[in-house]
């Protein structure tokens, strides 16, 4: 069993922003293998399934970013998986839109939900695709912070790069998962 975690905050009035590009790859891996988010509780939405022979999860939190370590702890524990048997989609403001980097462990980089889950987990050591979604200007960083950035919704003209982009991180995770990490990193990242 593997745990696929995309991070994200609940509600519609995030449902297209930057924040959100770990539920975009987790949608893309759903539809491509036809597995449907239907077990919810208060922390997640799960759908359970197959990428070739290896039994998947595929996992939503339902509470905001920097409590997303609750319900990957939860599941951790529930199907008794290994920390490398657990791959975290987040977003990352640090890479330029389009780029992917796949790691097998590492600092959460500021991000809050990486952050709550190596909290929870007692360890960094978990693999994670960082999903690029650009850097704020400098004016932008001013007027509303990095916050107010990756809670603004991606431009008409971005959505083809970031579903694009999509696209390519579920390759990664089906490439890892049939594969191994160090092959999905040499082949995805950049």
């Amino acid at each position: 069993m593997f745990l696929i975690v995309g991070l994200g905050n609940p509600g519609a009035q995030y449902a297209k922003t930057r924040h959100n590009a770990g539920w975009f790859v987790i949608d893309e891996l759903c539809r491509r293998h036809n597995i449907e988010l239907a077990k919810k509780n208060a922390d997640y939405k799960v759908g359970l399934g197959f990428v070739g022979e290896h039994k998947i999860a595929l996992v939503k939190p339902q509470t905001f970013m920097n409590l997303s370590g609750r319900a990957v702890a939860s599941l951790k524990h529930y199907h008794r998986v290994e920390l490398e048997q657990i791959l975290v989609v987040s977003d990352d403001l640090n890479l330029a839109l389009g780029k992917l980097r796949l790691r097998a462990g590492g600092s959460d980089g500021g991000h809050n939900g990486l952050k709550s889950i190596a909290q929870m987990l007692g360890s960094k050591e978990y693999p994670r695709l960082r999903f690029g979604v650009g850097e704020p200007s400098r004016e932008e960083r001013v007027s509303s912070g990095t916050t107010g950035f990756v809670l603004r919704p991606f431009s008409a003209d971005e959505w083809p790069l970031v579903e694009e982009t999509t696209r390519r991180a579920a390759d990664a995770i089906e490439w890892w998962l049939q594969n191994d990490l160090e092959g999905a990193m040499s082949r995805f990242n950049g």
